[in-house]
C-alpha cells in the first residue's frame, strides 16, 4: 500500500521491548534504526507525492530500506537470546 508506514515495532510488534532497549543501549542498532526510518518517511513521502522520481531512485530506496530491515531484524533476533 502506498505511503503505509514500516517501522520496526508496526512489523515486529512482539519486540516492541526489544527494540527500545536496543535503541538504547547500541550505538549501531540506534544508526541503523535511525537510516531505516529515515528511508522509510522518505519513500512514504515520494509515495503520497505520486513519486516525483525515477523508477530505478525509488527502487533504490525501497531496496536499501530493505537490506536494512533484515539487518535490523538479525540484530534482534540476536539479541533475544
Amino acid at each position: 500500500m502506498l505511503g503505509e508506514i514500516h517501522s520496526l515495532v508496526k512489523d515486529f510488534p512482539e519486540m516492541e521491548e526489544t527494540v527500545s532497549q536496543l535503541s538504547k543501549t547500541d550505538k549501531t542498532f540506534e544508526q541503523l534504526n535511525g537510516r531505516y526510518n529515515q528511508l522509510d518517511e522518505e519513500i512514504r513521502k515520494l509515495e503520497l507525492d505520486n513519486a516525483p522520481v525515477s523508477d530505478d531512485s525509488m527502487h533504490t530506496l525501497k531496496h536499501e530500506r530493505s537490506a536494512l530491515k533484515d539487518k535490523l531484524y538479525q540484530l534482534l533476533l540476536a539479541a533475544k537470546q
